[in-house]
């Protein structure tokens, strides 16, 4: 049986606007139906695993139990870092979260964020890898290159394993990312793959070469995970701080792949791309007969070879070509695709001058819901809450504020001090500064609340949570 493991850290900058350090590109649907998450998770129908693995980071915790929740695969199988370490240790600790004496799982690396247009091609590889995993190897999947690349590492294949379905190669090296002639070159030999970062071995194999080769990481790891504490309820495995905080840096390239001598390549021709840009996204959409990718309510004449994707305001474009124009509901990005790798100038003036675009959307979601911050003033904020059936707000209170609730739609449980009453729509009511209070949805459909909140202070260090069913402080 193989167990997957999701690695869904990161916080995509070069996608900003729509990719944030808190809402990330892995959870946003760019390409398919569903989020990039989701959409890996879906693509191992078909082969025999069990659920799904995913390492993400703690922020991003919320998120990823509710996607994992709307695809039926939530199981507490939520490991969280507390800190980014890279992958090494990421998957050490799912190795060594998954290993008991009688259970040595084949474990099936993969990127949350990464597309793949040919799910059988995709699985046909994982199949070619699977006897040899089991042998003990070490795969990696290589992904068969579409053109001199100049933004991926590589891989070059020594001898072919004869008598198998497809084929399988040792590994000869890993190579850093080429100039262009040396891309060039790669390509001319034929020996050469795009590194994708997606691996298949035995759990306990990995841990041994870690052990020979990064001994230092896995004893950080095997202290982190000893005193993790499984959080039944909320889904989520929760490693030790210090420990993990400890544990070096590393990438499982140069921690373990680019040292064992039991490295294989199986090729991987199926489409793969792991958009890491708007070019890229542009590449991998349906595009009309003028070459535009447009999404959302898009209006162009004489426009050609565009990614166009609106949030909710109409787009016009008229007489331009080779551009991306990205609307969301607090930024706009445009910018031309030849350009598309200085979108982390923009991240980095955000940052530098303590800009929230860089961090937050207008929109945020919360593990009851989401809350739309329509208005943000210093002296007042309107916000849009949906509470999804069952969720609630912490018990709270505010020294600095008041609110007012007026419910749109829905039916609102609502705890003020010593009272609790039912809302329903167009009805509303008053949260004085200094109350303790509580918002709950006990309906079926979700919960629509208009919140105004005004005060002399507004940030958020001013929630003073009494008691919170979801474990934040």
């Amino acid at each position: 049986m193989i167990l997957p493991v999701i690695m869904a850290g990161g916080t995509g900058s070069r996608l900003w606007p729509m990719s944030r350090e808190l809402y990330p590109k892995q959870f946003l649907r760019l390409y398919g139906e569903q989020s990039m998450l989701q959409e890996t998770v879906t693509r191992l129908k078909g082969l025999e695993a069990s659920e799904p693995l995913v390492i993400c980071n703690e922020e991003h915790r919320f998120l990823v139990a509710e996607q994992l929740r709307q695809i039926n695969q939530l199981s507490n199988n939520i490991i969280l870092e507390p800190v980014g370490r890279n992958t090494a240790p990421a998957i050490t600790l799912a190795a060594l979260s998954a290993i008991d004496e009688n259970y040595d799982p084949l474990l099936l690396v993969l990127a949350a964020d990464h597309v793949i247009e040919d799910t059988d091609a995709f699985h046909q590889a994982v199949q070619n890898a699977i006897p040899f995993a089991e042998q003990g190897k070490l795969v990696t999947f290589g992904i068969v290159p579409a053109g001199p690349e100049t933004g991926y590492g590589y891989i070059q294949r020594g001898g072919e394993f004869s008598g198998y379905s497809g084929p399988v190669f040792r590994v000869q090296r890993f190579v850093e990312k080429p100039d262009l002639p040396t891309a060039l070159q790669y390509l001319e030999t034929g020996e050469y793959y795009w590194n994708s970062g997606m691996f298949l071995f035995r759990a306990k194999r990995f841990l041994q070469e870690m052990a020979t080769y990064r001994p230092d990481i896995l004893d950080a790891c095997l202290k982190a995970i000893e005193t993790s504490q499984p959080d039944t309820q909320q889904a989520f495995i929760r490693v030790d701080k210090a420990a993990f905080m400890a544990c070096p840096d590393e990438s499982v390239d140069y921690a373990v792949m680019e040292k064992t001598t039991d490295a294989i390549v199986v090729p991987l021709d199926a489409g793969w791309n792991d958009v890491g840009s708007w070019a890229a996204l542009w590449e991998v959409n349906n595009k009309n007969l003028e070459g535009n990718a447009v999404t959302g309510d898009v209006f162009t004449h004489n426009a050609t070879n565009c990614y166009i994707n609106t949030d909710e305001k109409l787009v016009a474009a008229i007489g331009v070509e080779n551009l991306v124009i990205v609307n969301t509901k607090d930024a706009v990005l445009i910018i031309d695709k030849s350009q598309v790798q200085d979108v982390k100038k923009v991240v980095e003036f955000l940052k530098s001058n303590d800009r929230r675009e860089y961090r937050l959307h207008r929109e945020s979601y919360r593990p009851w819901g989401r809350n739309d911050n329509v208005v943000n003033t210093l002296r007042y904020h309107v916000n849009r809450l949906t509470v999804k059936p069952g969720g609630k707000s912490s018990l709270q209170m505010h020294h600095h504020r008041a609110e007012h609730w007026v419910v749109l739609s829905g039916t609102a449980k609502v705890s003020l001090d010593d009272k609790t009453y039912l809302l329903t729509e167009n009805q509303s009511t008053f949260i004085p500064i200094g109350s303790q209070h509580m918002l709950e949805n006990p309906g079926k459909i979700p919960l629509e609340i208009l919140e105004i909140q005004s005060g002399s202070y507004l940030e958020d260090d001013d929630i003073i949570r009494i008691k919170d069913h979801y474990d934040r402080c």
